[in-house]
């Protein structure tokens, strides 16, 4: 008999000896328990290099944007700490509504509709909270906001921010992962002892380094590290974890969250022509890159490392997929034919074909 999910460990394998990444750790899961979980090649292409754990500990990169900034979000709108309609120069008063319709809300900047360009290489010119706030708040819209969906790092950047004012990020979401049952291995700012077990990222010319248990996306290592669209590291086992609480509460068990706020902010919003985005996650479709096979009730998120969490509720799985496909340049985007055709094999198994 073929091992659990042979066809997913296939492609794995032969995505390392193609050298779509060197690292990868896989997690498949329910609402209730993991129910695989393997690692695969080296931390490097290296031969000498350390292989890959299952508590291998990657750069998540964007998945920041959900597991952070939204979750920490909706926390603070279910205690009237925040509001979804709140208008952004409400809370950043150097943010001009330049259109002529109704003010970008704090639900726009969630669901990539602000108007915002999706990135600017800010950290070559500015650094720290003000330059950056000032620097975006100056930038020319793309587009009319609500008109479209163009992901943005700036949106939650300035959604980091709003909630940096109320405490740090770091303590925020050590605080959330307390609520969530003390979930473990998941953070901003990782410590030196975990230094040996990061898979690194690419070498950066602008910080003339390889980036090891360093952020890589330099947006966020200018602002310090921790910011509302990257800088949290984990491991995979962390990310399923994140993954069944959040399938708890929409199951309806009592969790750090309400289930009709987390119905909120997994939904898609349907009022924004074009767009698979929920607030903050994003949403199904046949170009998703969690494949063809979920139903049209999940929901997830990737992130720029070679990152992805998929949730489909429906089915009662979830799918984590951490890589350090940008090691050492970030040349190959061989990732995204990986993890689309992993998602068909884990849900082909699923299904029993």
């Amino acid at each position: 008999m073929a091992p659990p999910f042979a066809a997913a460990r296939q492609l794995l394998d032969r995505a390392i000896e193609d050298k779509a990444f060197p690292a990868a750790v896989a997690e498949v899961g329910t609402a209730h328990q993991p129910i695989w979980r393997q690692a695969f090649g080296q931390l490097t292409f290296e031969s000498a290099a350390p292989p890959t754990r299952e508590d291998t500990v990657f750069d998540l990169a964007s998945l920041t944007k959900v597991l952070a900034t939204a979750s920490i979000v909706m926390r603070l709108v279910e205690r009237g700490g925040l509001g979804l309609d709140d208008p952004v120069a409400m809370h950043i008063s150097l943010w001009r509504d330049v259109n002529a319709g109704a003010p970008v809300t704090i639900r726009d900047a969630l669901a990539h509709c602000s108007g915002l360009p999706a990135h600017l290489p800010l950290f070559r010119e500015h650094a720290g909270r003000a330059q950056f706030e000032q620097a975006i708040c100056d930038t020319t819209l793309a587009y009319e906001p609500r008109m479209a969906s163009i992901y943005s790092d700036l949106g939650f950047i300035l959604l980091g921010f709003i909630l940096e004012d109320i405490a740090p990020l770091p303590v925020q979401f050590d605080t959330l992962l307390q609520q969530m049952g003390g979930i473990q291995d998941l953070q901003f700012h990782p410590p030196k002892a975990w230094r040996t077990k990061v898979a690194p990222t690419r070498y950066d010319e602008w910080r003339r380094r390889l980036l090891v248990g360093e952020v890589d996306d330099d947006n966020a290592w200018a602002l310090g590290g921790a910011a509302g669209h990257a800088g949290l590291f984990g491991t995979a086992a962390a990310v399923g974890a994140f993954a069944r609480h959040v399938m708890q509460v929409l199951e309806g068990r009592v969790g750090a969250f309400q289930q009709e706020t987390v119905r909120q902010f997994v939904a898609r919003r349907e009022d924004v022509a074009g767009s698979s985005r929920a607030l903050g996650w994003d949403t199904m479709l046949p170009t998703s890159s969690c494949g063809t096979r979920m139903s049209a009730r999940a929901f997830g998120h990737t992130g720029y490392t070679g990152t992805s969490l998929w949730i489909d509720p429906e089915h009662d799985v979830y799918v984590v997929l951490l890589t350090n496909r940008v090691y050492p340049d970030a040349s190959s985007d061989a990732i995204q034919v990986v993890r689309r055709a992993v998602h068909d094999a884990v849900m082909q198994a699923i299904a029993g074909g």
